[in-house]
């Protein structure tokens, strides 16, 4: 026959141990409910990919604004090969006119002489092939002649070139395209990033931008008295931009990107930069170290020098940094962006 057992009962020190952990995951609940939550991880993630997707926008930028820079200087050689074609066109209608002339004289004579009839044809470049009839006419006529065969070819190659030139600006214009979709696309995907923080968190980090902005204000720059002559000019006119925003491609006077702010300072003092960071970086003399620079030194930031601005003095950078920021000074140790060279004009 089966045997039925009542259950054991747990013993005092078992039924003490359950009551004592209950009592401690009670506790333990009730302090987690009324302490501080612990900070968010994906927070900072977020955080620093928009931080990273505006650098990524400010690199871009510098190769939008060298396309850019390249598109301007193209059109003007394209511009002046099509005037230079226009005026060897004018030039050439001229001659041609003159060797109308010419045959019809011969005509009226008594017959037009065969070369004439060769080079006044639908294909005058025949001519060359056909050359030793050129003894049929004076001298001068001859010389005519070989200038408008001169000249004839001249404006071929010029067409030739410039019909390059034109090809160039169209690959250069649809660059400026690509690097422009790009920059909108990081700064608008940064955006999105952004509207997944609350609006506590968005304050908070408008806040820190504010903040560095009126730190910006009160920075002590040192000694200013070694920057001088244009230097000193362009200087004292990026720090009159002090407040200004940041805006991609944007090169003053309400608005800079980083090169925009330093060649607009530069061209109030007389001198003509280049539009980008990487050609500003090779511009002047260079200065490789730090404690060497002067107040209107540029600086030259990031491995693929994209990032540049003015030394202040005093370890500062006076620069225009990145989306959503204002021209300001900042220490160089905080920027985030590693010191390359600098450069003196």
């Amino acid at each position: 026959m089966a045997s039925h057992r009542r259950p054991k009962q747990p013993g005092h020190g078992y039924t003490s141990v359950l009551t004592a952990t209950a009592a401690v995951t009670v506790a333990l609940s009730a302090q987690s409910a009324s302490a501080d939550p612990l900070p968010d991880p994906n927070k900072k993630g977020v955080q620093a990919q928009i931080d990273r997707l505006h650098e990524e926008a400010t690199q871009a930028t510098e190769k939008y604004n060298g396309a850019k820079e390249a598109a301007g200087t193209l059109k003007k050689e394209a511009d002046s090969l099509q005037d230079s074609v226009a005026r060897k066109q004018e030039a050439l209608n001229e001659l041609r006119r003159q060797l109308g002339s010419v045959a019809t004289a011969q005509y009226r004579t008594g017959g037009l002489d065969p070369s004439l009839q060769l080079l006044l044809s639908t294909d005058p470049d025949a001519y060359l092939v056909r050359a030793s009839g050129l003894d049929r006419l004076s001298a001068r006529q001859s010389e005519t002649l070989q200038r408008f065969l001169s000249q004839q070819r001249g404006l071929q190659q010029q067409r030739g070139e410039a019909a390059k030139k034109l090809g160039s600006l169209q690959d250069t214009r649809e660059e400026l395209g690509e690097k422009k979709a790009e920059i909108q696309g990081k700064l608008a995907q940064a955006q999105r990033l952004l509207n997944t923080l609350t609006a506590e968190e968005r304050a908070e980090r408008a806040a820190e931008e504010q903040r560095a902005n009126r730190d910006s204000e009160r920075v002590d720059l040192g000694d200013e008295a070694s920057a001088s002559g244009r230097t000193a000019s362009a200087f004292d006119a990026a720090k009159s931009r002090v407040g200004m925003p940041y805006v991609w491609g944007a090169a003053g006077p309400g608005s800079f990107d980083c090169s925009g702010l330093t060649s607009w300072a530069f061209r109030q003092a007389g001198v003509s930069l280049p539009r980008t960071s990487q050609a500003q970086a090779n511009f002047g003399t260079r200065i490789n170290s730090l404690s060497a620079l002067k107040p209107g030194d540029l600086i030259i930031m990031r491995t693929d020098l994209s990032h540049v601005g003015f030394y202040a003095g005093n370890g500062q950078i006076l620069h225009s940094p990145k989306p959503g920021a204002q021209v300001r000074y900042e220490s160089i140790a905080r920027s985030g962006m590693p010191f390359m060279w600098g450069v003196r004009i």
